[in-house]
């Protein structure tokens, strides 16, 4: 490389250091991991000690390895007056033999002036260094100056100051890989406010695209779980991400970063041993996540705590015990009063029927003689399911969708929770045997109903470990504007204080549910604080002409709010392809795009009702394309469908007609403008059918 900084030779050497003292380290962690043996010898105590020990020496381990990611990305120099040291800014803190620091860890205190400092308040720096890197090669450095030192140049984007202007668009310009990659190194400032905020309450992060609200979330964790470590640690950090594409594409984010032990999860996975694959069509969508639902598992819960219809005669030798059907009525009533869940009550019903059985027996004996002789009878079985049964939320919800009585019962007839006949009628889905209902394939839109059901039948008696509700102590919940009012309140109820970060874009809202704006989100989210909001304004990722097309998108899909202003001014036009044959056409501009030098990875964004013979048409042309979110972005060439590419970026994008994607979806301005904002290089769209009137640019408009 031509014209390095002078000084890149002595940054190499000082990191060269860095590396070895951190291999050193690992070793001797290796070395003492190696000495500890985990197995049955010694007290309890011992043992739980040394698995303890074990564990964190594992997780030193994972911290440690830093695969191919950069080590350092920067130095800070302080002056006179802020005590004229010198700190070099990396992923984790490497200390020499002598505990002095090579590295400083990002999250670290002083590293903040890193971020933070501009050439109006340069927070104690004389000079801001950051690196171009690959792996351990140091490529070149850029210098920032400030105070007396300070040098004219500097980049302001809306109104900011852009930090390491250099390294950021050489960050900006590699290829995708198919995974999110972390900003560490390029951090700008409106981001490491949002990354260094308060633990407590809740915080919006509102975001327009290539504003970087994921990988700021991600680092938000990371930093939480330095700042707080206890508490953190112990309470747990979840990480809600939209589906388990996206969850593929940033799982490499938080390890890389030095925390491996955050929970990644979609919603369905917060629900022990159900399967969920695929969504509702949207007008069960809407009635599932809408709060009435509360009221109709409230009510269907109720309807399976029933009274007997006659009395309970038990047969005991020659005799007969008789319990009045009122005492039923009694023992129901009593156990509503005293237990907040179904299941927590049914050893107390049990246990009140026998007293019941022995109070009417013949003999006087009492209720554990009668249990031991006819509790296993049949009377006293039917008996006891009929009227307290032991619940799961997948037999209690499945029972009542495949029962058109039991959900116009749940319903009511009347009044504000009451559901139409159409909305009952799009609950119903038909009854199958008890034996499959362990194997039943749930939706998307069915678990946060599932969630209610939990929260109301409880733990099974003996299985409150599988069955019970875990909480966190934080919840980064991304993409939250597609959440209904159930899914909001399944995140609440798993939110041990209230603390939780939520990033999202309202422009970009598109399901079931979409929301005007964050107050009709919050307002059911944790109020133990008043929440605090953000707006990430500034676009790294997307090019100028792209973002310019999805402003205009943006006008029909959310007129209330304004674009991002891009940092990358510059970038190729968006393009344009008119064909008779879609499919062809769709392949040969894809095959052309990843062809085309360091193409990266191309994804072809599709109408729903099209995934298939997209797909197929590349099958048939002979040319491998993944398919998502089956194989996530790992190949050249991906299939995606619209309605999941939300909270990804590729490097290519080629739109498959867009009519066909406004005709389709629920919301289709959103979505259209989700799919024109994914790519960090090119954007293209292929279509058969007249362009919306929204997209049409003549200049840029070719027929091959």
């Amino acid at each position: 490389m031509t014209d390095r900084h002078p000084e890149v030779e002595a940054e190499q050497a000082h990191v060269d250091r860095a590396y070895e003292r951190l291999e050193e380290t690992r070793q001797e962690a290796v070395r003492l991991k190696d000495t500890i043996q985990v197995g049955r010898g010694g007290t309890y105590q011992a043992r739980w000690e040394r698995e303890v020990f074990y564990e964190n020496i594992a997780n030193r381990l994972r911290e440690l390895d830093l695969g191919d990611r950069s080590l350092c990305f920067g130095r800070i120099d302080q002056s006179d007056d802020a005590g004229a040291g010198s700190y070099h800014i990396g992923r984790i803190a490497v200390a020499s033999e002598d505990r002095e620091p090579l590295i400083v860890d990002w999250r670290a205190p002083v590293a903040e002036s890193f971020y933070r400092a501009t050439g109006s308040d340069h927070q104690g720096l004389v000079r801001r260094r950051h690196f171009t890197s690959r792996g351990r090669t140091v490529l070149d450095l850029e210098d920032e100056f400030f105070g007396e030192a300070a040098v004219q140049g500097r980049v302001t984007v809306n109104g900011r100051e852009l930090r390491g202007a250099g390294a950021l668009v050489h960050a900006l310009g590699e290829n995708r890989t198919g995974q999110l990659s972390d900003i560490v190194g390029t951090i700008q400032a409106e981001q490491d406010e949002i990354i260094r905020s308060g633990l407590h309450g809740v915080l919006v992060v509102q975001g327009g695209p290539g504003t970087g609200k994921t990988v700021v979330a991600l680092h938000r964790a990371a930093y939480l779980l330095y700042t707080h470590r206890f508490p953190l640690e112990g309470q747990g950090v979840l990480v809600i991400g939209p589906n388990k594409l996206f969850l593929g594409y940033i799982e490499q984010v938080l390890p890389s970063l030095g925390e491996a032990g955050v929970d990644l999860a979609v919603l369905a996975d917060l629900i022990p041993s159900v399967r969920v694959a695929g969504r509702d069509d949207s007008a069960a969508a809407r009635i599932k996540g809408d709060l009435r639902m509360v009221n109709l598992i409230r009510r269907a819960v109720r309807d399976r705590e029933r009274p007997w219809r006659a009395d309970l005669i038990v047969p005991m030798g020659a005799r007969k015990i008789r319990v009045p059907a009122a005492e039923s009525e009694r023992i129901i009533k009593e156990a509503r009063r005293r237990f907040r869940t179904h299941n927590a009550a049914r050893e107390f019903v049990v246990s009140e029927v026998f007293e019941a059985l022995a109070a009417n027996h013949p003999d006087g004996v009492s209720a554990d003689m009668v249990a031991d002789q006819v509790g296993h009878s049949i009377e006293v079985r039917e008996a006891l399911m009929w009227m307290w049964p032991v619940l799961t939320p997948a037999q209690l919800v499945h029972d009542l969708y495949g029962s058109p009585g039991l959900i116009r019962s749940a319903s009511g007839s009347s009044g504000k929770f009451a559901l139409s006949d159409a909305e009952q009628k799009a609950l119903y889905r038909p009854w199958q045997p008890d034996k499959v209902v362990d194997g039943f394939v749930w939706s998307v839109d069915d678990v946060p109903v599932l969630d209610e059901a939990l929260e109301r039948v409880g733990s099974r008696p003996k299985r409150k470990v599988d069955d019970e509700i875990r909480t966190f102590g934080h919840i980064v919940v991304d993409e939250a504007q597609d959440l209904s009012p159930m899914q909001l309140r399944m995140l609440t109820r798993r939110s041990l204080n209230g603390s939780m970060t939520i990033v999202g874009d309202i422009a970009q809202s598109t399901g079931a549910w979409p929301h005007a704006d964050w107050d009709e989100i919050l307002e059911h989210l944790p109020e133990k604080r008043e929440p605090r909001r953000t707006e990430l304004t500034v676009g790294y990722r997307i090019p100028g002409p792209s973002m310019d097309l999805a402003a205009r998108v943006l006008v029909h899909a959310a007129p209330n709010l304004k674009p991002p202003v891009s940092v990358r001014s510059e970038g190729d036009e968006p393009k344009f392809v008119s064909t008779s044959d879609l499919v062809a056409g769709t392949v040969r501009e894809a095959v052309r795009e990843s062809g085309e030098g360091q193409a990266g990875n191309v994804a072809v964004i599709v109408p729903r009702s099209m995934v298939d013979t997209v797909h197929q048409g590349f099958a048939d042309a002979g040319v491998i394309a993944g398919r998502a979110p089956r194989d996530g972005l790992s190949y050249p060439i991906t299939v995606v469908p619209v309605n999941v590419v939300k909270g990804l970026e590729v490097d290519v994008a080629v739109v498959v007609e867009p009519a066909a994607i406004l005709a389709e979806e629920p919301q289709p301005a959103r979505s259209l403008y989700v799919a024109c904002t994914r790519a960090t290089k090119r954007l293209l769209a292929v279509h058969a059918e007249p362009l919306p009137d929204m997209l049409v640019t003549p200049a840029n408009s070719t027929k091959p």
